[in-house]
Order: C-alpha cells, then structure tokens, then sequence
C-alpha cells in the first residue's frame, strides 16, 4: 500500500490544504506553539545564499520559507499543488514587499515542471509525508538541483526520549485536536490526523532509510539535526558534483 492510500480522503492534501490557505499561517504557529517558526528560520539559516540566485521551495504553501529566503536577496521560485494556498502566498508576499523576488507556481514535486540542474539550492517542508514514493520524489527534487547545491527538509518527527515522546503523544492525541476545534473543523481534521500519521511515516521509513534515499539520489554529506525536545527535525545535504566528487 502506497502512504496516499493510508490516508483518508479528506485530510488528504489535495482536499486538506485549499481549506486551510487563510488561516493557515496564524493557527500552524499556534497549534506548533509558536515552535514552527523558529523551525523554517533554522531551515533557512542552512544556506549562505550567493546574491542573486535561484532557489526552489516545494510543498511552499503560503511561502513563509520562499519569504525568509528572499530576504537574503534571492530569486525563489514557490511550487505548490494547492492554489488556494499560493494566492494566499501571493497576498502575503505583496504585503512584505518582496513580489519582485517570489514567482510562485501551480505543480506538483513528483513532476516538476523545470529543467535538469536549474537551481542553486532546494528546500522543502512536510512533503514527504504526502506522496506516493518519498524515494522517487527526492530523486525528482535532486534532478533540478544543480551539482554543489544544497537541498534541506523541514519535518514533523517523533521523540526518541520516553518520557517525551508521552508528552508528544498525549499533545498530538488530545490537545491538539482540541485546539483545532477552535479555530475550523478543517484544523480540527488535521489536528487529529498529524500525530498518528507522522508515527506511521516513522515506521514505514525510518531515519536511517531516509538518509539513504537521499544518498542514493546524489546526495553527499546527509546531515540532520533534532529540534525542540525531539518533535522536529531538518535533513540537508549537498548535491554530488563530478569535478569535485569521486
């Protein structure tokens, strides 16, 4: 069974986010209580961006990420399969005065509509999760990427600690709904599905499985790093280059 078929239809991302595009920037920070944003700013801080060049941020959403990249004076391209989303992304964008950096695009990040090697440098957030092969898709982010760039992930992950991990639990099982309950019965949906649906991500691939995907996509120096007690984690790596690689 492919991880879409495991999850119900309705919290689905293709039926879950277009429901969450106007909300969603506000009730993710508050359910992540106030969490994700230190997040996608360490996601960020990954790169050392050279002036001028080009970036691409998948599953972007609202692009909070391709935002804080286009602060350090780079060219982002967003790509998202929500268009609710992205007009939201879109609106939010103006309002910062950073349009003339963002160009964001309907699509998908098992089939990316860009050439081989077209980017400086990728990152992606709560992706893999949603698709039907996480090893394909890493080989399809790979494949835009020029050689030396760095790709980086966000995600959701499990704690290893045992009493942490029962905080974790309890929050993603019964408080989190709840507080889902207050702001949409969509994020009362999504409340409800996040934890068990991470859990089961973690099981079927393990870290060490997913370090080799990337590997085995042209990744070199695969790296990750654990965030607030365990409930977070970003994966990078740098893109295999022949005239520097073996």
């Amino acid at each position: 069974m492919s991880l879409r078929e495991g999850i119900p239809v309705d919290v689905r991302p293709e039926r879950l986010f277009p429901t969450l595009g106007r909300d969603y920037e506000r009730s993710s920070a508050l359910l992540s209580m106030g969490w994700e944003i230190g997040w996608r700013r360490r996601l960020v801080q990954l790169f050392d961006p050279r002036e001028g060049g080009l970036y691409l941020d998948v599953a972007t959403g609202t692009g909070l990420v391709a935002r804080e990249l286009a602060r350090k004076n780079v060219r982002v391209a967003g790509l998202d399969q929500s268009e609710p989303m992205l007009r939201k992304g879109v609106e939010a964008t103006r309002q910062v005065g950073l349009e003339d950096r963002i160009r964001f695009l309907l699509g998908q990040a098992e089939r990316l509509p860009f050439a081989d090697e077209t980017f400086d440098a990728i990152t992606f957030t709560y992706l893999l999760r949603y698709v039907d092969d996480p090893a394909a898709t890493i080989g399809e982010l790979a494949r835009v990427l020029r050689p030396g760039g760095v790709m980086a992930e966000l995600e959701f992950y499990v704690p290893q600690d045992r009493w942490a991990r029962a905080g974790w639990k309890a929050y993603t099982r019964t408080l989190m709904p709840a507080a889902g309950t207050v702001v949409s019965r969509a994020w009362y949906r999504t409340g409800r599905f996040l934890g068990p649906n991470i859990e089961s991500f973690y099981r079927d691939y393990p870290l060490p499985v997913q370090v080799r995907m990337w590997q085995e996509a042209g990744m070199r120096r695969v790296r990750t790093k654990v965030m607030t007690m365990g409930v977070a984690i970003v994966t990078w790596g740098v893109k295999r280059s022949p005239l520097t690689d073996d």
